[in-house]
């Protein structure tokens, strides 16, 4: 497999990017090649001082960056030797399997739309976050960002995409779902949950649960909790902040230590044809190993392969 690594994408690029390949290749057993996509001149040192083997990785050279503040059509457009167009380029021509960058957010979702496209019948693609539980398991919320509105059928496709995420990458079996509400029973809340909550009940792929509140979040209630994009980033985003304020209050909890997100990595675009994955801003070395790895798993287990297949049951019932 080679899994393709945008190496000037992120706040701390390419020097925590090199620092990520050297852990990954370090301390991940596996006969993966790394494509590393990025300005030869500023990796060659940094690669050279890391003292890895070059069978491992091969370099690609770009020559333009896409900024984390540039318009992202119009970057991708204007700058097609960008490290992010040029990894779009590798995986839509299959010189890749998968494709990683913690740069531009929106080029990196406009990429992945319009250059690998979505699987066929999925509506939207989604993005997703790790939850960590009280009893030391994870749980997967999604849509997190990306779909600030979003129709029932929109919610319906999301439980299913990260039901097969939960499954085969998170190793749950029959991964319970539940639909993030303000109340327990059938019935409750806007108009859009009231919609989703009949479908989600009746679709044969999915072992609905039914509604879960606030307070199920970080518990075992359900393994995969589904939302439009505008709650789950206001939940992300407090999520997050557990971690920052245990380490700005020197509160030291094995609990809120698994809020860090470097533990996780980035997060992968469900719904599209290839693995993508996107990585938060300021990732570090831990982070960029993690993404490694889970675009390593993304291709070992065929989760491609089986989203496709679930929505070719979809359109067809």
């Amino acid at each position: 497999m080679r899994i393709g690594l945008d190496m000037m994408g992120g706040d701390y690029a390419p020097a925590e990017a090199v620092k990520g390949v050297q852990l990954f290749l370090d301390s991940v057993a596996t006969d993966a090649h790394l494509v590393l996509i990025g300005d030869e001149q500023a990796l060659t040192p940094l690669l050279s001082g890391a003292k890895l083997d070059q069978s491992r990785y091969t370099v690609v050279h770009s020559s333009q960056v896409i900024g984390m503040n540039e318009h992202p059509t119009k970057a991708l457009k204007e700058k097609p030797q960008s490290s992010i167009s040029i990894g779009f380029y590798l995986l839509q021509n299959k010189k890749i399997d998968a494709f990683i960058s913690a740069g531009n957010t929106g080029a990196m979702m406009v990429g992945a739309i319009y250059s690998i496209k979505l699987i066929e019948g999925v509506q939207r693609p989604t993005i997703s976050t790790i939850l960590p539980r009280e009893n030391g398991t994870l749980g997967l919320l999604l849509d997190v960002g990306i779909n600030a509105d979003c129709k029932p059928e929109n919610l319906v496709q999301f439980a299913i995409l990260g039901s097969l995420y939960s499954q085969y990458i998170m190793g749950t079996s029959a991964p319970k779902v539940g639909l993030l509400n303000i109340g327990e029973e059938e019935g409750k809340g806007n108009l859009l949950a009231q919609a989703t909550y009949p479908l989600l009940k009746e679709n044969p792929l999915l072992n609905f649960i039914g509604n879960v509140e606030g307070r199920d979040i970080f518990k075992d209630t359900v393994d995969v909790i589904v939302c439009e994009g505008f709650t789950g980033n206001v939940v992300l985003k407090m999520a997050e902040s557990f971690h920052d304020v245990a380490v700005r209050r020197n509160i030291k909890d094995e609990y809120f230590n698994r809020f860090d997100f470097e533990q996780y990595g980035g997060t992968p675009v469900l719904g599209v044809a290839e693995p993508v994955i996107i990585g938060h801003g300021i990732s570090g070395a831990r982070a960029f190993s993690n993404m490694i790895n889970l675009a390593k798993q993304m291709i070992e287990s065929k989760l491609l392969d089986k989203i496709k297949e679930s929505f070719v049951v979809t359109n067809e019932s």
